[in-house]
Formats: structure tokens, sequence, C-alpha cells
């Protein structure tokens, strides 16, 4: 259990800026502020995936909550308008904390009222019950008004005449469609009584938008008010399906022991570590037949390079290898001339393959899966051809100019493309192209063909296990003649046409983490001396050296302004995984400066989003969580390193 005082979420701008996020398993998703107050254009109670995982539509964004006392009336809620904060019902909040879901805890004349919010998996639901204790001398009602968005959830609504707020109320349920193109909304009630009331309320400001530099403004549908009495509960089950309120009795146990059960499995031990195990599953959603891994809340939807760095701490940390074997097995589906897709497009369609990294890293999720299970049968039976037609394809070319040089080492780029995971892109800037070989692209492919000669010697399969060696030792060769950089006694960033990029960056930890590794123990060490000299914070690594005139320290403004920040000196939590793994190599007998070092992360789960780990922090302290407020990455490096023994 995490909680917050009294003390912070009774500070607008703590609570204010800390948030809360449920998911169902399918993509879609509830967040909001602890405070109440929107500040996203991503903030709602439901938004539901209604072409799972994607197809994603914020439909209800939030209730208005009215407490009333005998005769007065107190409210709950909590907006930001121009120049204005009404209602303030913050600062009524006693407390805040995540049992294991969201609960807020109002206080008022001696009155404590309870709410609890949750997603039972699997479906576009979310319920919401509130409860009554305390000192009650009066009769207690509770009123609340729905405030509907229902746009695309990059979006926001606006007042519009083609808004149907029409609804139907029929046995405890209330129907409504704003939309003809989009699935019905269902509140199933245990109110006393539904008043028609059919109002917009305009200009909420989402303080988070306009820090990043995006319209803010957005106005919200207010279709009818439900009345509840709280001698008992209050209980509204929203979904896209038929729910009633007392479906709450089946559906609240089941998610409990579902998330129990998590822990269980994973013989997570800790506060900390159950926390990262539950947190962790959030990210794991279904798509067709098998499943798949949402890269960050609020706004990404699935990628490949995302989803195969996180697979091993996702699924494999947690003690969930099925998940695991579904996802290899769900993406090989998606390869396309020796590639992995980079991600899927929010509105369906052809995925995009602009990745040169998301491929490689498919080797290693699937080496981390056999290591874990012994399964070998299953790579022979579905992924060894395809691996080794990934390879084939490398080594005659596939898209962006990707392909193994005369020397071994692997080329990618073109002008005007981004194919690393420094991707971010201004216009038609790439603000770090990075054209031609980059260190952990070799890191990786070195990884790749490693792997692939141990599982053709597992098969029996002696010519490609030549073959694949072959090209190691090549690749390996040239990589120590031409990354080293002696003078900075570290490893290249890029090496081009006899360019070589000195930029201090992390990429270049990969290159003594991964499994199979072409640096010697002393050349190692340097990397790992040199990286935690200008890289290490205290929340991952930051994505170039403070030394660095190009180094921007804080992540903040315009959508320029932060991509131009993305990879520039701010600071990414996924890359504390390749650091921990390439110390504990070089540092054996040092475990309990990185326990040390991991055990600090857990206060950004008391920050940010509660009860996880933001993609990224500002590269100066204090590091500031940005970006995603949740991220897959991050939370899989940071658990899979905190379950792994010393190498």
């Amino acid at each position: 259990m995490i909680s917050l005082s009294t003390e912070i979420c009774t500070n607008f701008a703590e609570s204010t800026g800390r948030e809360w996020l449920e998911t169902n398993g399918i993509g879609g998703f509830a967040s909001g502020s602890i405070s109440g107050a929107l500040t996203r254009r991503y903030h709602g109670l439901l938004t539901a995936a209604t072409e799972p995982p994607l197809g994603r539509i914020t439909m209800l964004s939030k209730f208005e909550e009215t407490l009333i006392i005998g005769d007065d009336h107190f409210e709950l809620s909590t907006n930001e308008f121009p120049g204005k904060v009404f209602p303030d019902g913050y600062k009524y909040l006693t407390g805040f904390r995540l049992d294991p879901f969201p609960i807020w805890t109002y206080e008022i004349s001696g009155v404590i009222l309870e709410k609890r919010i949750f997603m039972p998996n699997g479906e576009n639901t979310t319920v919401v019950r509130y409860k009554a204790s305390g000192m009650i001398l009066s009769p207690l009602k509770l009123e609340l008004r729905p405030l509907l968005s229902y746009v695309d959830y990059h979006h926001l609504q606006h007042v519009t005449a083609e808004f149907n707020g029409e609804f139907s109320s029929n046995g405890g349920v209330v129907s409504m469609q704003p939309y003809p193109t989009l699935p019905n909304l269902n509140f199933g009630h245990n109110a006393l009584a539904i008043e028609k009331s059919g109002y917009w309320y305009r200009n909420f400001e989402d303080e988070i938008e306009r820090e990043r530099g995006f319209d803010y403004n957005e106005d919200l549908f207010q279709p009818f008010v439900m009345t509840f009495d709280l001698a008992g509960e209050a209980i509204v089950i929203v979904s896209t399906d038929v729910r009633k309120a007392e479906d709450t009795a089946l559906l609240e146990p089941l998610e409990v022991e579902r998330r129990r059960e998590l822990i269980t499995i994973a013989e997570a031990e800790g506060d900390f570590t159950k926390q990262l195990v539950l947190a962790a599953d959030q990210f794991i959603v279904d798509r067709g037949e098998g499943e798949t891994v949402i890269a960050g809340y609020p706004w990404f939807s699935d990628w490949g390079r995302d989803t195969m760095i996180a697979l091993p701490g996702l699924t494999l940390a947690t003690n969930r290898p099925d998940v695991a074997k579904d996802i290899l097995l769900e993406f090989s589906k998606h390869v396309s001339k020796g590639m992995l897709p980079n991600r899927f497009a929010d509105a369906g369609g052809t995925a995009e393959y602009n990745t040169v990294d998301a491929t490689l890293w498919y080797f290693e999720a699937i080496r981390a899966y056999v290591e874990k299970t012994g399964d070998l049968e299953f790579v022979l039976e579905h992924l060894y051809e395809t691996l080794a037609d990934i390879v084939v394809w490398h080594m005659r070319g596939t898209r962006y100019n990707i392909h193994v040089d005369t020397d071994g080492l692997l080329y990618a780029g073109e002008e005007g493309v981004q194919l690393t995971w420094m991707d971010a892109k201004v216009g038609d800037r790439v603000i770090t192209p990075r054209i031609g070989k980059p260190v952990e692209i070799q890191a990786l492919w070195f990884n790749a063909l490693i792997i692939m000669s141990e599982f053709a010697e597992e098969f029996g399969d002696k010519a490609d296990k030549k073959l694949y060696l072959s090209m190691a030792e090549l690749c390996k060769q040239s990589f120590n003649g031409v990354f080293w950089n002696d003078e900075e006694a570290c490893l290249y960033d890029v090496v081009v046409n006899g360019s070589r990029d000195a930029s201090i960056r992390p990429n270049q930890i990969l290159a003594a983490s991964l499994k199979h590794s072409m640096l010697d123990e002393e050349k190692a060490r340097k990397v790992v001396e040199k990286v935690e000299a200008e890289l290490l914070t205290s929340v991952g690594l930051r994505s170039l050296s403070p030394k660095d005139s190009r180094y921007v320290g804080i992540y903040i403004g315009s959508p320029v302004e932060r991509d131009s920040a993305y990879h520039q000196g701010t600071t990414w939590g996924w890359l504390i995984g390749g650091y921990v793994d390439a110390h504990r190599r070089v540092f054996p007998d040092m475990e309990e400066k990185i326990t040390a070092l991991l055990a600090g992360f857990e206060r950004t789960l008391h920050e940010g989003a509660v009860g996880q780990v933001a993609e990224i922090f500002d590269g100066d302290a204090p590091h500031r969580s940005r970006g995603c407020f949740a991220q897959a990455w991050s939370v899989a490096e940071l658990l899979r390193v905190m379950r792994e023994q010393i190498i």
C-alpha cells in the first residue's frame, strides 16, 4: 500500500501534481490527479479501447461530486478555470492510498467519506464506490454529475451541436450515445433519482497541457444528476457494456484476487517490489490472439522496441513466462523484410517499421525467455526460422539502408529518418540522426549473432552456427578497432565514413551490459566509470553529458523545446538496467552500492503517477519526472535488475 498524507492532499500544487492510474488489460484506462482537477487531455474515468488495444476514446472525464449533510452542501470536486480553482474540494481530503485501488478519504463535520475506483480486467468498465462512516448525525446524500468528453483521447472536447445529450433510464442503468459512430456509454447505479440537466461546463484549463505547449482549454457535457442515499453505499459502474450496480459485489473481489495472485506468482517480497509487480501488469494488454505491451500511459500505444526491452522485466521477472511467450509469438506475425514494427498506429492500419533496434532487441528477449524457461522447442517450432530470415535480410539489406557493411558492422539510416531509440524529430529535422553505425546497434547485432550461433548449435545446424560465429568475430574485430575513444577512455557514439562522434551518451553502456559483449573487462570497466561519472543520476542515465555544450537539463516548454531536449540531457529511467548489469559484471563485489541505488527509486512511486515510474526525468537535480507518467521499460528494467542475482 502507498499512502499520501493530509498535508500533501490538501496542498493544491502537491495533490494536483500527483496522478493515479487504473488499466483494464485491453488498452483502456482511467486516470486523473489526486486533487481531482483535470490537468491533462488524457484524464478521464473511462478511456475505452474500442479496438483493443487501440481506438481509445475518452468517454467520461469525471464526476462533479456534492456531499449533502442535512441541508448543507459540500462540493468535493476540484476544477481549474481561468484565474480560479472552483470548487476546491481537495481541502476536505485527509488522505489518498493505493490499496490496491486508488482510494480517497474526505472528512467533513465528522463524516468520513471514502471513494474508491477500479477497472475490472478485460472490459471497458470503471467502478466508482462511495461509502460514509464516522459521526453521522444527519441524513446523508451524494450528488454526482457526470462530465462527458467523448472524443479521441488525444483530443479536447468543445461545445458542439453534434453532441447528442439525450439518454434513457431503465432498471438501474442509464444509457446514452453522444455520437452514432461510437459505442454506448452505460451507467449502472443504485441512485435514488436521475434528473435531466443537459449543460455544458466550459473552459476547463488543463495545466499540464499548457506547460507542454498545447491547447489546454476544454468543455465537457453534463447530461444528468444522480442522487444517492449514503445510508448505504453509492455505486456507479461506467461501461461500454451493460452493467448493474450489484455487479460490483462480484467484480471487486475478482479484481482484488487477480492482483493478489500476481504478487503471489511473482514471489514478491517488500512493498516496493510488490508495487512494481502491480505496475508492470498495467502495461500488458491483449492484441489479437496474443498479448503486447503498452509502451507508456497516457499517450503511447504498443511499440516494438519498448515491448522487447520491457518484456524480461514485465513478464520473466514476475514469473509470467506464458505471457512472454504470447508476446514473442504475436510479434513474429508482424515481422516484415526482416524487421519488427516500430509502432502500431493509434487508428489502426499499417504498422510502421522505422526502427533498427526493435528487431535486435527481439533476439535478446527470446534469449532471456529461453534462459528463464529452457523452452527451446518453442523457439525451434515458431521462431528460429523467422530469426534466421531476419539475419539474411540484414545481410542483404532492408528498409532505410539497414545492412551489414563489409567490415561486419551494421549500418543504418538515411536523411530525415530516426531509427534508434533516440528518435526525436522536429518537423523535418531529426535531433539525433545517428546515421551510420551507432554503438548500441553494433552491441545488439553482435549479441544477436552469438544468440543465433547458440540456437544453431542446439538445433544441430552446424553450417549456420559457423556462419553466425564468423560474422560475430568480424563484427567484434572491427568494433574494437574503430569504436574505442582513447582520449575519453570510453566508446564513440556513432562511427560513419571515417567520422567518429565523441558525444558522451549512455548508448555505450549496452556494449558492456548485454549477455554477449565485444569488450574485454578493462574496457568494459572504463565504460562503466565514464557513464557513472557523467551520466548517472538517482533515477537513470542522462542522454548526454552535462559537459557537452548541447546539454539541456530541464525538459519543459513547447513541443519543439521538449523534443530538442528529449535526448540531449534528459534522464531516462530504463537505462538503469544496462548500467546495473554492466556494473555488476565489472564490479561484482559492490552489490551494496547497487542495492542503495535501486532503493532510491522508491521515492518515484510517491511522486508523478503514484505507484508508477515515469518515462523520463530532468537531467538536472532534483530530477523531476516528465513525459509519460507511467512507462513500461522504466518499470520493467528497474524490476528486472532488482530481482536478478549478481552475474
